[in-house]
């Protein structure tokens, strides 16, 4: 399953299992150490232990569940990201809640998966993760975005300052220094993040749904992902798309 995905190194992607269910942490070790590039290197029942364990060690992935004890997956994220800012945290969780997803991406999680997932997706998810890249689970994604509309940007009181604000429905493009995408780019991202197809983005610009895929395809390779789903989840941990 899986075993033909190149590496530019021998390395292997090193994951730490955050789960208080053994059963379940054992099932995803025999699946991950499958692969001849993922090798699972420890184990951890609560949100304290994984911060000792990665004070000791240091993985690349910790695959983390939300619900566990003395710790919280979404309280282990922030800390995790705040002491060891290198690893990459994904969730692994039952809830397919927008408010879980929303939360644990804001603090910092590279990905958000469900625990229903097929094992090849898995793999999937911990291989664009590690590879810079964010990811979550396809059922979630449309929860998300309409989270993301609920959440209105409501506490703007001062001048716009020096940074270019494109805002509509709440959702708001940043452009700065650090963001490579023209503003046109900028306005279709946003749009993209509020769910809006291609079709809705060019009617929405009036310009031509072609022009709008040369965008999208822009935006892509501008951000080094893969699909639009990823765009919008790295422009928010990036700050280019605000709430």
């Amino acid at each position: 399953m899986g075993n033909n995905h190149e590496k530019n190194s021998t390395a292997k992607i090193q994951v730490l299992l955050a789960d208080d269910h053994q059963l379940f942490r054992e099932g995803l070790k025999r699946i991950l150490n499958m692969e001849n590039d993922i090798e699972v290197i420890g184990e951890c029942g609560d949100g304290i232990q994984v911060l000792e364990f990665c004070n000791q060690n240091k993985p690349q992935i910790v695959l983390m569940d939300i619900n566990m004890p003395n710790q919280n997956g979404v309280e282990a994220t922030q800390k995790l990201r705040e002491l060891f800012p290198d690893i990459k945290v994904i969730i692994l969780s039952i809830h397919d809640d927008e408010s879980y997803v929303f939360e644990t991406l804001r603090k910092g999680a590279s990905g958000y998966l469900l625990k229903d997932m097929e094992a090849e997706s898995l793999i999937n998810a911990i291989r664009t993760v590690a590879d810079g890249h964010a990811f979550i689970h396809p059922k979630v994604t449309g929860k998300l975005i309409q989270q993301m509309r609920r959440m209105s940007f409501l506490d703007e009181t001062g001048a716009m300052a020096e940074n270019t604000i494109v805002k509509e429905a709440g959702v708001k493009f940043v452009a700065n220094d650090n963001n490579p995408l023209t503003r046109r780019e900028g306005e279709v991202l946003r749009l993209m993040a509020e769910g809006k197809s291609n079709k809705m983005i060019g009617e929405f610009l009036y310009i031509s749904e072609k022009t709008v895929k040369n965008h999208v395809s822009s935006i892509l390779q501008k951000m080094e992902v893969d699909d639009r789903t990823q765009a919008v989840i790295n422009a928010i941990k990036y700050g280019w798309v605000t709430l």
